[in-house]
């Protein structure tokens, strides 16, 4: 009897022993796939370079604007999650061509060179209004054929792009805002849903997002509402400006 109990407490302990192992081969498994489609829709394979392009402040000589170093930080989660190195270039800096590496690029057309370059390549519907002078388009999008004005610290755009130039090249990831801290709420909502991202465009697909950001002054870059996919608008020539439009 007393050999019966332990041949059954032995069985026990096995098939225990046994279902632990299976959970946490499982458990891996599931972990490493899911990294996996996270490296492939960021294009970031194991120890693979990347490059992050930032703005200058527009307020100092050459330094990073505060909430772009916060956009960096955000980022630099992403990418080391992904068991990628990263390389920090000024947006100022001549680059080489985009699809080898991939690539994040933070800031506007004004502070970044580099975002003017995307935009005017892979983005030829978006226009920034880049005026000095103090004005209601000032810093203003037009996508397409409508237009999306700034409201400091009320109401505040952000593209959040992914572009790609081939089916082989790695993405650009662009974000692109009326204020730096529109920045870092666009890697923040990268890095937050990439996941659905990807299952939506898919893990090589392209995308133009345009998000607002709400009352920045009390909220700081957390109250994130999509506007919509401006995909399709953002990457078509713009249409010409009638007497109309400019009103």
């Amino acid at each position: 009897m007393n050999e019966d109990v332990s041949l059954l407490v032995m069985a026990v302990a096995s098939a225990a022993a046994a279902a632990s192992a299976l959970g946490w081969f499982v458990r891996g498994w599931v972990l490493e796939r899911a990294l996996r489609r996270k490296q492939f829709f960021f294009g970031l394979p194991d120890n693979s370079e990347c490059a992050v392009v930032v703005s200058r402040d527009a307020g100092t000589d050459g330094a990073v604007a505060r909430n772009d170093v916060f956009a960096l930080l955000e980022l630099a989660a992403v990418i080391k999650n992904c068991r990628a190195h990263a390389q920090i270039v000024s947006g100022e800096i001549p680059q080489q061509g985009f699809g080898e590496r991939t690539e994040f690029c933070i800031g506007g057309p004004v502070s970044n060179r580099r975002t003017a370059a995307h935009l005017h390549s892979l983005l030829p519907g978006v226009s920034v209004n880049t005026d000095a002078e103090p004005g209601p388009d000032r810093g203003s999008f037009r996508i397409g054929s409508e237009r999306y004005r700034l409201e400091n610290g009320s109401v505040e755009h952000v593209l959040l792009a992914r572009l790609t130039a081939g089916q082989q090249g790695r993405p650009v990831f662009l974000a692109c805002g009326q204020r730096s801290i529109t920045n870092q709420a666009a890697a923040r909502y990268l890095a937050k849903h990439h996941v659905r991202l990807a299952r939506k465009y898919g893990s090589g697909g392209n995308f133009c997002l345009l998000l607002k950001v709400v009352n920045s002054q009390a909220y700081g870059p957390d109250v994130v509402e999509l506007v919509g996919d401006v995909t399709k608008a953002a990457t078509s020539p713009q249409p010409k400006l009638t007497a109309r439009d400019d009103l």
